[in-house]
Formats: structure tokens, sequence, C-alpha cells
């Protein structure tokens, strides 16, 4: 038996045994009550009749004295249902029992007396016989229902703790299996009864999908990681292994040598790049970005990011132009578009954007820059006329080290979107791709100009 698979039982007992003692003391509470009511209730009966009957009585003795009234009580022995116990003191003297005096039980008798006017006193008494005997059978009635409680109480509770855990045991097997297989792609079926439990089960479905989702993009970037080191370290490798062997020695042999140590830099530099770059994303999608946040014109942003890439985008022959109204003096324009945000970060993003927009657009293309406001968000549009992505790579644009088979013969780590999409995201921004193949692409991001 796996560890733990008897604890699931063990509690489903113990809230079967507390559902039931529950169950069990509120009806017997209710089943004491109604015995308490109902015997009160008799008792309360009972003494109505005497004391009505009291008070016929003490009226006939009154009309006629002793005679009527033992004809009234012989008249009422015969037809009522219920024998009475009725006696007459004479001024303290004289007692005459009217009734049977036969079978009577002082000792269950509950008597009510009333004194008249002459000094007689007239008594009348009812047996609680027949009451105890109805309370008895009414008491065996309720034991025996107390007892179909319980036996109901412990079945019910147990068959419902056992439909109430029914999903609990099934995350359970679902997480013991991931345990002991590793494997992330365990699902717990829903029973679409849309409580709680289920509610719960759908939330730790997702969860299994994102970090299924996580553990797939860690495995496919450590594979493009690996990928992509390889390339810089063999180089780096390469070259540091054919100045080792060139012959020769004086100026020569030392300035191959430079160029050897120049090579290895740069490809050492490039590795130290996309690492940075991998802690960043990291740090950003982790939440643990330090962001110096500050009041920053956007425009502002956008133009020192298209101060650094203008010779690298004359040098391709592609035209950078700003959307009209862009303007540091507008006082309408793009100046008014101000967000609460990191700048460097802020820097950042918009130069890996342009970077990306510059490196796939042909020569005798341009790329397009826009900055406005649309309700309370800040926009940033970079639009190009390259090549479009394809709608099978659209969707992972913004992943890890990804490059589509049209973005691989141009040098690059595939980092720069994914850091784009991350600083954004932890400004509490958004980002997003418009593309069609041949006809260029359009990245958004949209800022809130409330910090968030």
């Amino acid at each position: 038996m796996p560890r733990g698979s008897g604890r699931p039982l063990l509690f489903g007992l113990r809230l079967a045994l507390w559902y039931a003692t529950l169950f069990v003391s509120g009806a017997i509470a209710i089943v004491f009550v109604t015995y308490s009511l109902t015997a009160t209730s008799l008792a309360q009966r009972d003494q109505q009749i005497i004391k009505g009957k009291l008070g016929d009585y003490a009226a006939a003795y009154r009309r006629g004295g002793v005679r009527v009234l033992a004809a009234t009580v012989r008249a009422e022995q015969q037809t009522a249902p219920e024998r009475l116990f009725v006696r007459v003191v004479d001024r303290g003297v004289e007692s005459v029992v009217l009734s049977n005096p036969e079978g009577w039980d002082p000792s269950k008798l509950e008597i009510v007396s009333a004194n008249l006017a002459d000094g007689t006193l007239v008594q009348v008494g009812k047996s609680t016989e027949a009451r105890d005997d109805l309370l008895a059978r009414f008491r065996a009635t309720l034991g025996f229902v107390t007892l179909l409680i319980v036996v109901v109480a412990l079945t019910g509770g147990w068959l419902a703790t056992q439909s109430a855990l029914s999903p609990i045991r099934r995350l359970t097997l679902a997480v013991q299996q991931i345990i002991r297989t590793g494997r992330t792609d365990a699902r717990v079926p829903l029973d679409g009864s849309g409580d709680a439990l289920d509610e719960l089960t759908a939330l730790f479905n997702t969860m299994l999908d994102k970090i299924e989702g996580l553990v797939t993009s860690m495995r496919g970037a450590l594979d493009n990681v690996s990928h992509d080191l390889r390339t810089p370290l063999t180089r780096l490798r390469g070259t540091a292994e054919i100045a080792l062997a060139s012959p020769g020695t004086g100026g020569e042999a030392v300035e191959r040598y430079r160029e050897a140590l120049a090579d290895c830099v740069e490809e050492s530099d490039r590795v130290l790049v996309m690492l940075d770059t991998l802690m960043d994303i990291s740090e950003a999608e982790s939440g643990t970005m330090q962001l110096q946040r500050e009041r920053v014109a956007l425009a502002d942003v956008v133009a020192r990011a298209m101060d650094l890439y203008r010779d690298v985008a004359d040098a391709k022959g592609v035209g950078v132009f700003v959307a009209s109204g862009f303007s540091r003096t507008s006082p309408n324009g793009a100046d008014d578009v101000v967000v609460t945000a990191d700048r460097t970060r802020l820097e950042q993003v918009a130069a890996n954007l342009l970077d990306n927009a510059i490196k796939y657009t042909p020569p005798g293309g341009r790329v397009d820059v826009q900055v406005l406001r649309q309700q309370d968000a800040a926009v940033l549009q970079v639009r190009d006329t390259g090549p479009g992505i394809p709608p099978d790579e659209l969707p992972r644009v913004f992943d890890r080290l990804f490059r589509g088979d049209t973005s691989r013969a141009e040098r690059g780590l595939g980092l720069g979107l994914s850091l784009v999409k991350a600083v954004v995201e932890a400004h509490g921004g958004t980002v997003s791709v418009a593309s069609e193949p041949g006809r260029g692409s359009t990245f958004t991001v949209s800022l809130p100009t409330r910090p968030t």
C-alpha cells in the first residue's frame, strides 16, 4: 500500500463519525423535546378535564345537593370514555364517594378540590395510568425511531463522506502517479457537478497544464540554449586551437594571437549577453526584477532608441519613420503620453522592437513607429515591411530562444522579443503581434498610464 493511502480512509471515517454524531445528537434533542411537549400537553389536557368537571359537579351540587350530583356523576360515568374519581366531604364529617371506589390507585390519582359556600368539599380526580401507558408506548416508539436514526446517520454519513471524498481521492491518485512516474500529463476527470470540489479539481488540472507547459518550455529552452551555446563555444575553442597550432614567431605570430584573442572575447561576450538576457527574463517573469519607476515620456524613450539605430537602418537601406504628431514640442502629441516605469527597461523594450524590425526588413523597406494614448493606456507600435511571420510560428515569437525558419539567416540570440514581453508584463502591460506573410509585422506594446 502506498504511503499515506490509508489516511483518506481514516479521514473519511472521522468525518462520517462527526456527521453521524451531530445528526444523532440533533435527532435525540428533537425526540426529547417532542416527548417533553407531548407529556406536558397530555398533563395539561387532564388538568383541563378535571377542572372543567369540578366546575360542573360543583354547580350540580349547588342545584340539588348530593342527589343531583350523584345522578350527574352516574350519567357521565355511563357515557364518558374515561372514569373520573368524585368525592364529596360534607363539612369535614361525611365523605361520599360517588364514583366506583374500586380499582383506583391513590398514588396515580391527580385530584383537584373546590370548597363550596356551605363548607362542602368537592373533589374530582383522574388516574394517570392511561396517560402513563400512552407515554410508555410513545417512548418505545421514539426509542425505535432513534435507533433507526442512528443507523441511517451512520450509513448516510459514510455514503455522503465517500461521495464527498471521491474527488479528493482522485486528486491524491493523480499526485501519487505524478510523483511515481515524474509525468505531468495526468489529469483528474471532472464530475460536472460544479461544486467547490469540482472547481478545485478544475483548478488542479489547470495548474498541471501550466506546470506541464513550463516544463516543456524549460526543456525547449535548455535544448535551444545548448544548441546556441555550442556554436560560440565551438568557435571560441576552434579559434584558440588554430592560434595555438599556428607556426611562426615574431610579430606575425603575435598578430595572429591578438586576432584569436579578439575573436575569443567576442564569442565570450555573446555568451555573456545570452546568459544576462536569460537572467533578466527570469527575474521579470518571476516578479523579482527591481524596477526604478519614474515619470517617463514614451516619446523620449522611442527617440533615444531611434538615435541608436538610425545608423544601422541607413547602412541597410531601411527607412525609419515616425507617425505624424510625434514631436517633442507638440503640446497635444506623443509627448503627453507619460507612464510611470523604469526608463532603462523601457529603452530596452523600444530598442529590441526597433532592432527586430530593422533586422528583418529588406533594403528599401520601411519601419514606422507610433506613440499614442488609448483610454488609460500608453501604446507603442512598431510596424515593418518585412517578410512577415508564418501563422504556425506566430504564437511562439515571444518564446525564449525561438527563431523561425525565416529568421535563422539573421544573427541573433532569439531572446529580444522574450525580454520585451517579460519587461512589459512586469510593468503591468501587454504586448502583441499581428502579421501576415509577405506583408510585414506590427508589434504593439500597451502600458498603463497609472502605476499598477
